[in-house]
């Protein structure tokens, strides 16, 4: 997964926007990354395999509140939202599955659905996708909707083989109907972490917007290391847009743009990295009841007080440490970091980019050490 969302390019989106003072972008921006206003729709049919795969989305485990149950008291007919608890803009929709009815038109299906609202929708199946489920995800490519998904959900009977039979008829049958270059993406639901899923992580990074794949990124659970530090790196991006902001870096002054760092910004963007890292105690919890473990096993290895808890007069401190620690080191940092022609750079710029950058560091060095006690790694 280590090369899932590299080819975005988010820092250089930002940096492009201010020096063409365009901070209305930059603060949109902020805002979309701090609330990570996404919807996936999983298309299917309704059994253990669907529900454990929107409930490990979702980083929820059974017996959790706000998971989708098995079996669904959801009518056939009808779809049902999930969202997650700690992203509450983050939302999962259970769609029905494609009618096995001939003749069929997509458009149906599809405007009853409202299928083309979705940033990301998955066609799953536990044997080979049925028929008319190809014709809609041909009618979305047609409409140049490319983030529809074929996913071939293991179940708890399946062995290497018979995953490996369903795949090669799964292929068959999309190429049978016209499909070119026909992806399966094999996922075991509780499981995330392994099999395809990090590919198709790493191609929905590249067919989303760019902004929408980075609030994908930081609303998924901390599945493996390599995600901890695309999520630290798109925090780094968000905490340059938000310093520069506060800081007054346009060329040209703009109204309204605080010159001072404002502490509460800083405040909300640790604590979505400290609910984005799963590092609050309800998530540390959640995955130590999932892996079996005794929680007190990986809370103490949250050593960085923010991963613990957010407070402001932490956040503070922090703040105020880094306004009387402008070394030699922090201005080479801030001229790297500033745009070409930015006359000059505030103090709380620099203060802010270097505080909550040391933060982000602990805290996702803190998630890196509990996804490898959780995964048991290094035993």
């Amino acid at each position: 997964m280590a090369d899932v969302f590299r080819g975005l390019n988010l820092l250089e989106t930002l940096k492009e926007s201010i020096e063409n003072n365009k901070l209305s972008e930059v603060k949109d921006a902020v805002e979309d990354l701090l609330i990570s206003r996404i919807n996936l729709a999983v298309v299917g049919d309704r059994g253990d395999e669907k529900s454990t795969f929107i409930n490990s989305l979702l980083g929820l485990g059974p017996g959790d509140d706000g998971t989708a149950p098995s079996p669904s008291p959801i009518a056939p007919e009808d779809l049902a939202g999930y969202p997650n608890p700690k992203h509450p803009d983050f939302r999962l929709w259970d769609l029905p599955p494609v009618p096995s009815t001939s003749p069929f038109e997509p458009d149906g299906y599809m405007d009853r659905f409202k299928f083309l609202r979705y940033n990301a929708v998955f066609m799953t199946f536990t044997k080979t996708p049925q028929p008319n489920s190809v014709v809609v995800f041909l009618e979305a490519r047609s409409l140049q909707r490319h983030t529809v998904y074929f996913i071939l959900l293991a179940s708890a009977k399946d062995t290497e083989k018979s995953l490996e039979e369903k795949t090669k008829a799964s292929l068959e049958v999309l190429t049978s109907q016209g499909v070119a270059q026909p992806k399966v993406y094999l996922v075991r639901p509780s499981t995330l972490e392994k099999s395809d899923f990090s590919g198709l992580l790493e191609d929905m990074g590249r067919d989303l917007p760019e902004i929408r794949a980075h609030a994908l990124l930081l609303a998924l659970p901390t599945l493996n290391s390599s995600l901890v530090t695309q999520k630290k790196e798109a925090f780094k991006a968000l905490v340059w847009a938000a310093a520069s902001l506060s800081g007054g870096v346009s060329a040209i002054p703009v109204p309204f743009v605080a010159s001072m760092v404002d502490s509460s910004v800083a405040v909300r963007i640790l604590t979505k990295a400290q609910l984005s890292l799963c590092l609050d105690t309800e998530s540390v919890e959640r995955l130590a009841r999932q892996r079996g473990l005794e929680p007190t096993v990986l809370k103490r290895l949250r050593t960085c007080a923010l991963s613990v808890e957010v407070t402001k007069g932490e956040v503070k401190k922090r703040l105020a440490a880094a306004e009387k620690d402008l070394a030699a080191g922090s201005s080479k940092l801030v001229e790297m970091a500033m745009p070409r022609h930015a006359r000059s750079v505030s103090r709380s710029f620099t203060a802010m980019l270097q505080a909550l950058n040391g933060a982000i560091d602990e805290m996702a060095a803190d998630a890196e050490k509990i996804v490898a006690a959780a995964l048991g790694e290094g035993k």
